[in-house]
């Protein structure tokens, strides 16, 4: 029966990811991308200045940092380490080339989704600020789609519940914490519900996260902040010093790796003599994994990006930019290029997490065992705040469906911390799967209401440049 039910979620999402949402998420990339004059790249560095300088006398409920943090909690998580694993390790390394393509595009849609989250979001009773791809779609395409918006909301607590704010998240926490600890299986305990063996490092760590998400979703929206813009910061620079001492101590094998990055990503077969998928499979699973890392036209980091205090929209859409330039272009390149040249997408029997961890323990010159270590405490931070992140998406989108029912919303919140006990004896391929269809599922409204919408994106873009500069 799990056979079966595994077969038909792999082929939900290969319709859900097929050519018509990859072709409507690049598209709307390309087009705001030359619409804009290739924001992305010439507004990049005032869009770096405002990540860390908030604007005076702003209305919202966060800094543009905090929401900034918010937002990377979200998106820096397992899909830096395994995500970019796993779509190199199916669609070959080819995969990379076409998830900083797709990021590349991405940020100017994360750029509209942050402008369009500012303009047309609801400023409540003592400044509560709710906004995000329901609002624009309802109060920018017009009541008539107020429908779409609420299909938006239900897959965006789908995605929470179900998808990447916790299964995936805890089974990447559970898997690396496993692989360290108890490689072996050596200290085991029998569940009798589930009718199988897991080791005890699995139980305890599901114990003990629970405990520490509890802790903080309990405190509500603002130590979910709290804690994102301590966290992250920290966790990322811990992380991209790792990557790129491995780097620099391998920096004779980069010309080679890219090379082969760039073969794969057209050539497949080339690069794996016959063994490759075609180039639609590397730029299915780039694009689909980029997406899951980055989230640029899935419509959470707008969520996120509407609580921020500032009065510009252009200028929140810039800083919300930069969380696709970080997470993708930045994090997700130094663990591809880290898998790549150190040869760990071709070692057999590894999948996931134990992928990037064989290319640290090849490529940093410390002890495997230490760098094992380091990369497992990275996963656990990174995977940790995701789910922060994601309880605050779907915390929101609730309480759009539900009018602001604060009893719906703690009783969400008890769900919410249920599936994170119980991430880590969900089968691995299932939970990726799942994760991949609520991902496309939520990005379908959200890209149509970007298309919809993409004139006032252009229009509010060029009156704020032309007042600013002239």
């Amino acid at each position: 029966m799990s056979v079966s039910v595994n077969e038909w979620l792999k082929q939900l999402d290969d319709l859900v990811w097929g050519a018509p949402l990859m072709i409507l998420i690049l598209s709307g990339g390309i087009y705001l991308t030359l619409r804009m004059k290739v924001l992305q790249f010439v507004r990049l560095p005032l869009a770096l200045k405002w990540t860390v300088k908030d604007e005076e006398n702003g209305e919202g409920e966060v800094t543009s940092f905090g929401a900034l943090c918010t937002a990377l909690s979200a998106t820096i998580g397992t899909g830096n380490i395994v995500g970019v694993a796993t779509a190199i390790g199916t669609g070959g390394p080819g995969a990379l080339l076409w998830m900083e393509l797709a990021a590349f595009f991405g940020m100017a849609t994360k750029y509209a989704e942050g402008l369009l989250a500012v303009k047309y979001r609801v400023v409540g009773e003592n400044h509560h600020v709710l906004g995000g791809p329901f609002y624009y779609i309802e109060r920018g395409m017009g009541e008539k789609w107020k429908w779409m918006g609420k299909l938006f909301a239900f897959f965006g607590i789908c995605v929470g519940l179900f998808g990447i704010g916790t299964f995936s998240q805890v089974n990447g926490i559970s898997s690396a914490v496993n692989s360290y600890f108890d490689p072996d299986m050596n200290w085991t305990v029998e569940l009798p519900l589930l009718d199988r063996s897991y080791s005890w490092t699995v139980v305890i760590a599901s114990l003990v996260l629970t405990a520490c998400v509890s802790a903080v979703l309990i405190g509500g929206i603002q130590r979910i902040v709290r804690v994102t813009e301590f966290v992250v910061p920290f966790m990322a620079v811990i992380y991209l010093v790792i990557t790129v001492t491995l780097l620099i101590c391998n920096i004779e094998k980069i010309p080679e790796a890219l090379t082969v990055i760039v073969t794969s990503a057209f050539r497949p077969q080339a690069v794996a003599g016959g063994a490759a998928g075609s180039m639609f499979v590397a730029m299915q699973k780039g694009v689909a994994r980029g997406i899951f890392s980055n989230e640029a036209g899935l419509g959470s980091a707008p969520i996120a990006a509407a609580a921020a205090r500032t009065k510009e929209p252009v200028r929140q859409g810039l800083v919300s930019m930069t969380g696709t330039f970080i997470d993708t272009i930045v994090i997700c390149t130094m663990t591809g290029l880290s898998i790549v040249l150190t040869g760990a997408w071709k070692a057999e029997g590894l999948q996931g997490v134990a992928v990037t961890t064989y290319a640290f323990e090849q490529g940093l010159p410390i002890p495997g065992r230490v760098s094992a270590f380091l990369l497992m405490l990275c996963l656990v931070f990174f995977a940790f705040t995701t789910i922060l992140g994601w309880d605050y998406y779907s915390e929101r989108c609730l309480e759009y469906l539900s009018g602001g029912s604060r009893r719906l919303l703690k009783l969400y919140r008890l769900f919410y911390i249920c599936a994170v006990f119980i991430g880590p004896y969900i089968a691995v391929d299932i939970v990726w799967t799942i994760a991949d269809i609520f991902n496309g599922l939520m990005a379908f409204p959200n890209m149509i209401a970007i298309f919809a919408l993409r004139r006032v994106v252009v229009e509010e873009t060029e009156q704020f440049f032309q007042k600013k500069w002239n």
